[in-house]
């Protein structure tokens, strides 16, 4: 069912969100992606301004109340409109996974850097949330054979929707990291993830979009922010193959300690630190002797 509303009306509310949106210190521009993703309102409405009537999605009440919780309860608008964009397809996306970053599309392109053979072997996407890594390499690898796991049951089901609605061939696990794929030891071209890596005591000064909205289950790192990565570092050479890569993403100055403990475990070689588009140092690769 659709909801009649005079475009002058919706252009009033259009313009009055915008400013309370200025007024709070966020992108003004997060008004007409809402409008478009939730509400329906194609983009020559918001080039053109036209008076007559449109059908939308919501009703205006809806929408502003919706628009309410953004301003004054910091809710994520991704989480308001229920889809976020990420790479070339948009996401399914609710309060029980992580919000993929843009950042976070680089992993992929680290994948599509490697050697064809590894490109058409097994590939596990660790703590995958709303399954974007996994659906990214999905795409990227088409004669990879993409697994995903998460702890979390909402995380699955989120992340299986979009796997299903993107048609990405993806087998997905619930459990704690490697726990859930034991059959999988000794076959993996490429283990990749983008763990918790935030410090606990830093988690309370996140922004509060990200502090009182997102799972902390998916931000909290352990004392030093390298709990998890730890895991990943210590365990992923029992199911790597002699060659294959293990990627992950991590927060600004984490770089040495990742490259020394990678290192200090003494199955890796060719240990590298990439930067992503901002020039911030956000991943560490590394390849199983």
């Amino acid at each position: 069912m659709g909801f009649s509303v005079p475009g002058v009306q919706l252009w009033q509310w259009r313009s009055h969100a915008k400013n309370s949106a200025i007024a709070h210190g966020l992108p003004p521009n997060e008004v007409d992606w809402l409008l478009q993703e939730l509400a329906g309102v194609s983009r020559l409405f918001l080039r053109l301004q036209p008076e007559s009537e449109l059908e939308l999605k919501v009703s205006l009440q809806e929408l502003d109340r919706l628009w309410q919780r953004r301003v004054q309860e910091f809710v994520p608008v991704q989480y308001l409109a229920g889809v976020t964009p990420w790479r070339e397809f948009e996401l399914h996306v609710a309060p029980g996974v992580l919000i993929p970053r843009p950042e976070t599309e680089l992993l992929i392109d680290l994948a599509l850097a490697q050697d064809l053979t590894l490109k058409s072997g097994h590939w596990v996407d660790l703590g995958t949330g709303s399954g974007a890594i996994a659906i990214g390499l999905a795409f990227a690898l088409p004669n990879a054979t993409i697994h995903a796991v998460d702890r979390s049951a909402e995380a699955l089901a989120i992340a299986s929707l979009n796997a299903k609605t993107l048609n990405a061939p993806v087998q997905f696990y619930q459990g704690n990291w490697f726990d859930a794929i034991p059959h999988l030891k000794g076959q993996l071209s490429g283990v990749v993830s983008n763990p918790p890596y935030i410090p606990t005591e830093s988690v309370a000064e996140l922004q509060p979009e990200v502090r009182l909205h997102e799972p902390h289950l998916a931000l909290d790192g352990g004392a030093d922010g390298l709990e998890s990565i730890r895991e990943l570092v210590n365990r992923a050479p029992d199911y790597l193959i002699s060659g294959g890569v293990w990627m992950v993403e991590m927060m600004m100055g984490q770089g040495n300690a990742i490259a020394q403990l990678l290192s200090a475990q003494g199955s890796y070689d060719r240990i590298e630190i990439h930067k992503d588009l901002a020039g911030i140092e956000r991943f560490v690769t590394a390849y199983r002797l």
